[in-house]
């Protein structure tokens, strides 16, 4: 039963080692591209309105890749982090700020990842 117990918990601990990655191949294209869709996921992120699985994952996970410089995210996660910012910024920049508000309310994260962000052409 100990052994049971501890491979239990040793699961427990590398599942901890990064984000799940269900939700990888979810197609955020047409998310960005659809206003219905990116104002579901946007109203979801802010409270507004309700969540679908892949919104609730996100909306869980967010604000610890946020404060970890999305440490526990894969190469995946971090192309589709770089892609969605990028979109925002450019594309939607009133919800870019309306979210900034939310997560970063003090400018802490923004000032931290200035540099990084900018080896992306992004601009904090």
């Amino acid at each position: 039963m100990k052994i049971v117990i501890l491979f239990a918990l040793i699961a427990m601990a590398i599942a901890q080692d990064g984000y799940p990655t269900k939700f990888d191949n979810i197609d955020v294209d047409e998310i960005l591209q659809s206003d219905r869709l990116f104002k579901n996921y946007f109203n979801c992120l802010m409270d507004a309105g309700p969540c679908s699985p892949e919104g609730n994952e996100l909306k869980r996970y967010l604000p610890d890749a946020i404060s970890t410089g999305c440490s526990k995210c894969n190469q995946k996660q971090r192309e589709l982090t770089v892609k969605v910012a990028m979109f925002l910024i450019e594309q939607r920049p009133e919800e870019w700020i309306a979210l900034r508000g939310k997560f970063d309310p003090d400018n802490v994260f923004a000032e931290m990842y200035r540099e990084q962000a900018a080896k992306f052409g992004i601009t904090l």
